[in-house]
């Protein structure tokens, strides 16, 4: 255990169990980072009342029964107790994250997790608002593989409806060969838009649309040809994005509506028999308890419509099902936009009922939120159309290699750096935010190489490279042993030990932000070390062995946070 957090959390319990009884050895010493020490615990406030004694009392009695080896404490104010590590322990665990592969990122029993995640729609292009359910559940998805866990990537397409009975009949009316190369080339909205200017201005065309649909449900060969040849260039395109963003979905993970089509109508007959689902004017209902609508009665989940349809309930919870029964999953993520917060409240709700959800089986909204324009409005183009997701990341890598256009490299090199670093910021910037909230794009702030943005964090992983290649030495090489000097050096080191812990939070919490966060405060207490404490040119051969190591450590840190964040790092910027 390195995470010092965690250590003088243990050992505040351990003394809060000596001074006031075993049953407080599992109370929360709320440790905090400090301006006043390394860490302050603020228990006393709290539990003074409980024992009708002065918070500063009780603080004092826990510092008298506190191990301070290799720590020093103080009682302060009211009763805040400030915690100072030794500099002999933190160099100590930092040697050992040195030698560790893991850099102290624990690996526990694995759990079996669904992510569901991106999502699009296969009739449609990818746009902006798929920027942020893609690389958040792909965050998320890293995480729990590195902590252990045995994730399934679920990518729950759009690719069955009726609206296939419109774009199969426009497909046979414009041709199969144009209309799969414009698929493939991310030219699926106009063509969508077509058929539906036609479906709706053209009766004979909606009449012929509407006796595709009953063809392809009832498995007609050419029909369902045809739909899978739609699938098919369409996967091709979204594969397209998917490498632009460096995401790992594949289609092995492809787990659209289409899948599940066929389980529909015994997923209803199961609710019905069991007693979860009832008839309601006609339609096969769910009421969940506690869901009501504005005129105060019982909210229906809808799972079979009144004209025999099924709609995303029926779907969602097809999915739930095949997720508990056949995966055998023990977590699922549902990565989706914050708009549907109700709709998966009830559809989790029925799960319970029908006793397919429980105790050991969570399933979880990460609600996403929305990206907004500079004028706080939903991005859109000046036109008031979505703003394709494909344009946006080529003109944040031409916008990138407009940021790197002076630093002297060749042409192929300059584009190859300009895409780990506009897509990079991208990235970074929606990841960095928590993934509930909106936030406005805006391509100066990402970009910027101050603040807390991703181009920082790649300059500083590319600057302590610098030093080994300057110095020609291989980071695997330093080795150390580590002594710490200079404050700047402590607090590198200090802030290195807790890397562990925030991965393991970003996986049990669902917040990528956190560790973007980490990385910000580790890469600038690196800046601060680099400006303060020469490294190849330090005072003695000890000092320098110490600050090579704890600069390899720190490229070790930042290059496997920006790895879990699907951040790629340029060697040079």
């Amino acid at each position: 255990m390195t995470d010092p957090q965690l250590v003088l959390a243990e050992r505040v319990q351990q003394a809060l169990g000596a001074a006031f009884g075993r049953e407080h050895t599992t109370e929360d010493p709320l440790i905090r980072p400090s301006q006043f020490a390394d860490y302050q615990a603020n228990f006393a406030l709290s539990l003074a009342k409980r024992l009708r004694r002065a918070p500063r009392e009780v603080a004092q009695a826990v510092a008298a029964a506190i191990d301070t080896s290799d720590l020093t404490v103080e009682v302060s104010g009211p009763g805040f107790l400030n915690l100072t590590l030794g500099d002999g322990w933190i160099a100590r665990q930092a040697e050992l994250l040195l030698r560790d592969e893991r850099l102290g990122v624990p690996q526990r029993t694995s759990q079996t997790v669904v992510v569901d995640y991106s999502a699009p729609n296969a009739a449609k292009e990818m746009h902006v608002g798929h920027l942020r359910t893609t690389i958040v559940g792909d965050t998320l998805a890293r995480a729990h593989e590195h902590i252990g866990d045995q994730v399934i990537r679920q990518n729950h397409l759009g690719d069955w409806g009726t609206q296939f009975g419109m774009l199969i009949e426009h497909l046979l009316d414009v041709g199969e060969d144009e209309t799969l190369s414009r698929l493939a080339a991310g030219d699926g909205n106009a063509f969508y838009q077509e058929a539906r200017r036609k479906f709706d201005g053209d009766p004979a065309f909606q009449e012929r649309s509407r006796r595709r649909v009953p063809l392809l449900q009832g498995g007609d060969p050419d029909t369902l040809r045809l739909w899978q040849e739609f699938i098919e260039y369409t996967k091709r395109y979204f594969n397209r994005v998917y490498e632009m963003l460096g995401v790992t979905l594949t289609d092995d993970d492809i787990a659209g509506e289409s899948m599940y089509n066929p389980m529909l109508a015994d997923v209803c007959d199961e609710l019905e028999h069991a007693g979860v689902a009832e008839m309601s004017e006609g339609a096969l209902c769910v009421f969940p308890p506690g869901f009501t609508g504005r005129d105060d009665l019982p909210l229906p989940l809808i799972i079979r419509k009144s004209d025999g349809g099924y709609g995303y309930a029926t779907t969602d919870l097809a999915a739930i099902r095949y997720r508990v029964r056949d995966l055998k999953v023990d977590r699922a993520l549902y990565v989706v936009g914050a708009t549907q917060a109700l709709h998966f409240q009830m559809v989790f709700a029925a799960a319970r009922m029908a006793g397919w959800l429980h105790d050991d089986i969570q399933a979880e909204h990460i609600q996403i939120g929305s990206v907004l324009g500079s004028d706080g409005k939903m991005f859109k183009t000046r036109s008031g159309d979505s703003v394709k997701l494909t344009e946006l990341l080529e003109e944040a890598i031409l916008r990138a290699e407009a940021v790197i256009a002076e630093r002297g490299y060749d042409a192929a090199a300059r584009r190859e750096i300009a895409r780990q670093v506009g897509i990079g910021a991208v990235k970074y910037a929606d990841l960095s935010v928590s993934h509930d909230s909106e936030y406005v794009f805006d391509f100066d702030r990402m970009l910027a190489l101050t603040g807390n943005t991703g181009p920082y964090l790649q300059y500083a992983t590319a600057r302590i490279r610098s030093i080994f290649r300057n110095g020609a030495i291989e980071p695997a090489s330093a080795v150390g042993p580590i002594i710490l000097g200079h404050p700047a050096e402590r607090a590198l080191a200090l802030q290195l030990l807790g890397f562990g812990s925030v991965v393991e939070a970003v996986a049990e919490l669902s917040e990528p932000h956190r560790l973007c966060n980490y990385l910000f405060d580790l890469a600038q207490a690196f800046t601060s070390f680099y400006e303060s404490c020469p490294v190849l040119k330090a005072e003695d051969e000890s000092v320098r062995q110490s600050r090579l190591a704890l600069s390899a450590l720190t490229l070790r840190v930042l290059l496997r946070g920006l790895d879990l964040l699907g951040i790629e790092v340029p060697e040079r910027m």
